[in-house]
């Protein structure tokens, strides 16, 4: 809802703003199609060119989250701290192998489809899954601080992909401006091959070509750029709860009591996001 509104905003204000100053709008609206075909082919052209099929599609994915806003919310950590609790409790009080079931076929399990939602997320199910198998192998001799580095290995991997739509963007935001110069650029070629034309023709062809620059600078600092922050803004909001299960996991390896290591993880969780420790211990206890 807010990109919509922020959108409404800058173009009513800018567009409005200048009529309001005694601008003409008309020479302005006559150059925008010709001069938004030219910045947005290019602009369409060079990512294409940058990118491969799947960085594409993920950029589009990128441009969705913009306006979805974060995906996992208060409830959806709550689910996601109980998950994991658990199944290191049932790890710690009945041994390794109680938790096999549930990690060699997640979906089938009783236990994960107690969390639809969180089932869904295949990044979210493998590193539990993967990470509680390497201890399930080692019948849970594997040393914390060795798994610590693997979770975090896979951390890495997962927010280097998953941040590339929100790269994108802000390369595209970057080379906008020097688009509407092309676009300019192009208009003065055409100009120049008009000079025998009267002054009044002149000075419109000229305005046309200076359209081109000022959509460049909008697009890249009212609108894409803006999109790259939110959209980098929303994937490190979605990349949180994989961190927890980290928190939790390695935290029960150590031996800290439980409502330790609930605690620690449930602290991390950023303050809108975050249950209370009442919710917490009420989900464990079943109410």
């Amino acid at each position: 809802m807010f990109p919509v509104i922020g959108i409404v905003v800058l173009l009513l204000l800018v567009f409005g703003g200048f009529a309001l100053t005694g601008g003409n709008l008309g020479p302005v609206m006559h150059a925008l199609p010709h001069e938004m075909l030219i910045i947005g082919g290019a602009a369409i052209g060079s990512l294409i060119i940058g990118n491969s099929g799947a960085d594409l599609k993920a950029l589009g994915g990128g441009l969705a989250k913009v306006f979805k806003g974060p995906q996992y919310q208060k409830q959806d950590y709550l689910d996601c701290i109980l998950l994991v609790s658990t199944l290191m409790k049932m790890m710690r009080t009945e041994g390794p192998v109680a938790v096999e079931p549930h990690i060699e076929d997640p979906k089938n399990s009783t236990l994960f489809q107690q969390y639809p939602k969180l089932l869904k997320d295949d990044t979210l199910v493998h590193l539990i899954c993967d990470t509680l198998r390497l201890v399930v192998v080692s019948s849970g001799t594997l040393d914390p601080h060795a798994v610590e580095d693997v979770m975090d290995a896979a951390l890495k991997n997962h927010h280097h992909h998953a941040i590339k739509p929100a790269d994108g963007l802000q390369n595209l935001a970057d080379a906008l401006p020097a688009l509407g110069i092309v676009a300019a650029v192009l208009g003065v070629v055409k100009t120049m091959g008009s000079i025998d034309q009267p002054p009044a023709i002149l000075g419109g062809m000229i305005g046309s070509a200076l359209v081109g620059t000022f959509l460049g600078v909008l697009l890249a600092y009212g609108l894409v750029g803006p999109f790259a922050t939110r959209a980098r803004t929303v994937i490190e909001s979605d990349g949180a709860i994989y961190h927890t299960v980290k928190q939790l996991i390695i935290a029960s390896l150590h031996g800290h009591p439980q409502p330790l290591v609930i605690e620690a993880a449930r602290s991390g969780v950023e303050h809108s996001n975050q249950p209370s420790f009442a919710e917490v211990f009420d989900g464990m206890r079943g109410r």
